[in-house]
């Protein structure tokens, strides 16, 4: 472990983290100073930001239901302002796959034949300080062409013509992730203009030379002065590069509750900068879970399982996302399929694959433009939808769907949605959240677990409906009253079921997992404090600020 003495500065940027190889061609003098002008510019309001969200948080735990901006109504109803049009390779963003920066993912997602790869910092990928770096080295290898490797296994992995690879689209972390391992004046920058600064920096140049662009998903925006905070830095980004302004694409992740009252709104503030919104299911049900967890039964859902994008809460935000999309000439993306193909069972892969289908055609037929992916074998069943909608148009932004009516009270309509609490529900929330959280602190954020791809978001909402069905006594389909005792008994049980191996971290993960759904308070995020204490040099606790204001 590093000491304080190990810690050197660049450019008014201190570095704690052990180095790793290669770091110089990224963590380079110019790049520092780029991303710590970046910094400066925006410390103090994305700290605004965050207590900002907050006071929300407290207000509709309080009583107080979201509804559509008063103050922002102007807006909404001119009809004449719309976003820049699609940007050189994101005209047709059909089919997308989505997955971490390692060297493997990398190389299997440019080849997998989807129109667009999210390269994932986020959610999919454990913040240690190598996954930072190598991410950026893979993406820059990847554009360099120079990322080919063999496996130990002698497995050879090489890239596609140029020709043949997708558009990339970098998620950064979102704006309440620190990066504990670059400093300025003693405090973290954020891990978001990080993974956005280093990767601009390196590679908006090299991108343009080859006809696309830097383009981005923005993660967990709960509003829309954070979706203008994120635009007011990509001007300066392109400003301090010498880069036009515009050049720029980023696509919003709907994926808070608070958010969903400001679709066009957020659209607005990055209008010379927007490509899209997507529509995704975990984080948001989530979202909806930690705003209105104190409010009682009538904010209390089912199994995670059995809160589908059919729900009509789900519904009414799904129609709302791609009406506000299409009136501003913005792309709708829809969410993830997460099937992992079974190499051993080919009914339950066939099962899996209709399941997936039939999602995907709820979204071509409802308007959306694309969908996402988790795995290479499902890229095929999700083109052959939006193929057999599209056609040969890249996209379908001429479905309007004025049919649909704004309607802030659908959003949050949750009494309407059907289904029950079962003890195989709860015991699964338990068992997944604690394999994710173990596989996690290990460094790996992409995680197959009964046949889907996970990431953080699958352990946030099972975390976060075991917290609020303790806290609003909620009953099961047999009528047991879920109490604290009642899961932690079934914990017990279930982390005795687990199959342990040598080096595993079971035992912090469980550790964190008891943390997050068994304390008094709520945590806002479980990335957080597992983040402070198991993956930064310092091995410290998350401070107050950092677990009360994201």
């Amino acid at each position: 472990m590093n000491s304080f003495t190990d810690n050197f500065t660049i450019n008014g940027i201190t570095l704690t983290a052990q180095p790793i190889s290669r770091q110089n061609e990224v963590l380079t003098p110019d790049a520092l100073e780029f991303v710590g002008k970046l910094h400066r510019a925006v410390a103090d309001r994305r700290q605004e930001l965050m207590q900002a969200r907050h006071a929300r948080r407290n207000q509709i735990s309080s009583g107080q239901d979201p509804r559509f901006l008063p103050e922002t109504e102007a807006i909404r109803n001119d009809p004449s302002w719309r976003v820049a049009p699609p940007a050189p390779g994101l005209e047709d963003r059909r089919v997308e796959i989505t997955g971490p920066v390692d060297k493997k993912m990398t190389i299997n997602a440019l080849n997998s034949g989807a129109k667009v790869w999210l390269a994932d910092m986020e959610d999919s990928s454990t913040p240690t300080w190598r996954n930072v770096i190598q991410g950026q080295l893979n993406l820059t290898d990847a554009l360099e062409r120079r990322i080919d490797f063999t496996s130990p296994e002698g497995k050879e992995y090489k890239l596609k013509p140029a020709g043949d690879l997708p558009t990339i689209v970098v998620r950064p972390r979102g704006w309440h992730l620190p990066e504990k391992h670059m400093l300025i004046d003693g405090k973290p920058i954020a891990g978001g203009i990080v993974d956005f600064g280093l990767f601009f920096f390196h590679n908006a140049r090299r991108l343009l030379a080859q006809g696309k662009g830097p383009y981005f998903y923005l993660p967990k925006i709960e509003n829309h002065l954070e979706a203008r905070l994120w635009n007011d830095i990509f001007v300066l980004a392109q400003d301090l590069l010498g880069i036009p302004q515009g050049t720029i694409r980023a696509t919003v992740l709907i994926e808070t509750i608070t958010a969903a009252f400001e679709m066009e709104e957020i659209l607005y503030e990055l209008r010379d900068h927007a490509s899209g919104l997507n529509a995704g299911r975990w984080d948001y049900i989530f979202s909806l879970i930690k705003n209105f967890r104190t409010r009682g039964p009538r904010f209390v859902l089912p199994d995670r399982g059995q809160v589908t994008m059919t729900q009509p809460f789900m519904r009414a935000y799904t129609e709302q996302l791609v009406r506000a999309c299409h009136r501003r000439g913005a792309m709708a993306i829809g969410g993830m399929a997460a099937a992992v193909p079974n190499r051993k069972d080919e009914a339950a892969n066939t099962a899996s694959f209709e399941k997936v289908r039939a999602d995907k055609t709820r979204e071509a037929n409802d308007g959306f433009d694309g969908s996402w992916v988790a795995h290479p074998d499902l890229v095929p069943v999700c083109r052959e939808v939006f193929d057999s909608v599209l056609g040969d148009r890249p996209n379908q932004l001429d479905r309007s769907r004025e049919d649909v009516t704004p309607d802030d009270r659908a959003l949050i309509d949750i009494a309407s949605t059907e289904g029950t609490i079962t003890e195989e529900g709860v015991r699964l929330n338990i068992e997944v959240g604690i394999r994710y959280i173990e596989s996690w602190l290990r460094g790996n954020g992409a995680v197959a677990i009964h046949n889907l791809m996970e990431d953080a978001a699958t352990a946030e909402i099972s975390r976060s409906q075991l917290w609020q069905w303790i806290h609003s006594h909620a009953i099961t389909d047999h009528g047991e009253i879920i109490s604290r005792e009642w899961v932690q008994d079934m914990l017990d049980e279930e982390y005795a079921r687990l199959e342990r191996f040598d080096g595993d971290r079971f035992a912090d993960a469980r550790a964190i997992f008891e943390e997050v759904t068994l304390a008094e308070e709520f945590p806002t995020f479980l990335t957080i404090p597992a983040y402070a204490r198991f993956l930064t040099e310092a091995r410290e606790e998350a401070t107050e600020e950092e677990l009360v204001a994201a």
